[in-house]
């Protein structure tokens, strides 16, 4: 799809990807919450990139994959990207929503409205 040398610009997503999705692994490391999608949060975090994104390691994957269907010229890698993006919107990150706005309330739904899902 994409021919050399513009399948290199496929490592912009990939670096960013892996920036937003590290930072947010980190911060969670750091306040002591877990990322495993389906165990219980401990808190709420809301800080650092949390600030920008709801989902920031959701969306440093799909980067990273956007990534690679550009180097690779792809087009299974694309539909592997929108599958990822909608699998991930529809079922995981409206689970973990559900659990957060249990957990933490008017906290969770508070920060829910001034932040944006993925970006």
């Amino acid at each position: 799809m994409i021919s050399f040398p513009l399948n290199l610009l496929g490592m912009l997503p990939i670096a960013l990807g892996l920036i937003i999705t590290f930072a947010g692994a980190i911060k969670f490391k750091i306040v002591g919450t877990t990322e495993m999608t389906f165990d219980e949060p401990d808190l709420l975090v809301t800080e650092g990139i949390y600030k920008i994104s709801r989902n920031p390691m959701y969306l440093g994957l799909g980067l990273i994959l956007i990534g690679i269907g550009t180097i690779t010229g792809n087009s299974a890698a694309f539909a592997i990207s929108i599958a990822f993006f909608t699998i991930t919107d529809q079922w995981y990150i409206r689970y973990e929503e559900g659990i957060l706005e249990k957990k933490f309330g008017e906290d969770y739904i508070t920060y829910k409205n001034k932040v944006r899902r993925w970006i």
